[in-house]
């Protein structure tokens, strides 16, 4: 599974100050700081105003850093352009997003195909939005495929992002999300690539619970088939429980008990099938996230103390 830094995003604050202010002192160490990843997205938002032009400033950064990929990440069609320019390795590069919408789908997949790059596709456009069911989600798939095939995109440079609810939210969604993975991953031949915005699930959830909530999500996305994530690279657990899932390399029951969760999933069988050490606190929480993620259970803030 490859992983996508996420940590140079527009929404937080103190992003946003230092690219407008062009520090580049603090975008160099959040780019070191994601060194564990295979990829880092530089997420700018539309780019007006002050950040008019940041792009290209940012893969300068970027690459001369490091020799990790970069992603896209941008709804300003000008500024991806500027990125691709000085970038070195553009074939390597994830564009970040498309949609269904016809005029930003030309657009993008002229750019991919251009360049030979990654592309994601969200599976959503202005006038569906993002469909509730996994049927709904793999039906935008297809016609976003169609335009990829038209421009002649390679099939392994196409990730679809089934676009992953809050499960404080959507709860319903979780499960609709990995039924969309294994869809999409069984629907294209050869096969096509899917990715997700990990951090989503637990967006609205208390912060102490986040990183289990992203942690066994994670997880039960691995064993549907998912090809990538984007993810928080500060969460050095989640990293290692990924590399852990691919290398098949368990450390502790709790790894075992992961990798058996994974399983799960690839294998359409029960939760309750899974054994866990029901003295095992962390055991217990864990098994009690994936419960809410199927839907097995009501969610709560509280769920991991009922």
């Amino acid at each position: 599974m490859l992983l996508i830094g996420e940590n140079i995003h527009i929404i937080s604050k103190s992003v946003r100050e230092a690219l407008e202010n062009r520090n580049r002192a603090f975008i160099e160490s959040l780019i070191k700081m994601q060194l564990n990843m295979d990829f880092i997205d530089l997420n700018i938002g539309p780019a007006r105003g002050k950040l008019e032009g940041v792009m290209s400033w940012l893969t300068d950064i970027a690459q001369n850093i490091s020799d990790k990929g970069i992603s896209f990440d941008t709804s300003n069609f000008t500024e991806i352009q500027n990125g691709f320019e000085i970038l070195k390795n553009k074939q390597s590069a994830f564009i970040n997003s498309t949609s269904r919408d016809e005029e930003k789908l030309g657009l993008l997949t002229d750019t991919a195909a251009e360049y030979g790059c990654n592309l994601i596709a969200l599976t959503m456009s202005k006038e569906t939005g993002i469909p509730k069911t996994s049927d709904g989600r793999l039906e935008l798939a297809f016609e976003i495929y169609e335009k990829c095939m038209e421009k002649g995109i390679d099939n392994g440079n196409i990730y679809f992002d089934p676009l992953v609810l809050p499960v404080s939210v959507e709860q319903s969604q979780a499960l609709e999300v990995l039924n969309t993975i294994k869809m999409i991953k069984e629907s294209f031949d050869p096969p096509v690539k899917t990715v997700i915005g990990l951090s989503n699930i637990s967006n609205g959830s208390p912060q102490e619970i986040r990183p289990l909530i992203n942690r066994v999500f994670g997880v039960m996305a691995y064993g549907a088939g998912l090809d990538a994530a984007i993810i928080d690279a500060k969460d050095t657990e989640l990293v290692r429980i990924l590399k852990m899932l691919k290398e098949n390399t368990p450390h502790s029951n709790i790894d075992e008990l992961y990798i058996n969760i994974a399983h799960m999933v690839e294998n359409f069988s029960g939760l309750d099938e899974v054994q866990y050490d029901k003295d095992d606190i962390e055991q217990v929480k864990i098994i009690k996230t994936t419960g809410i993620l199927l839907g097995k259970s009501v969610y709560s803030h509280s769920f991991t103390q009922i």
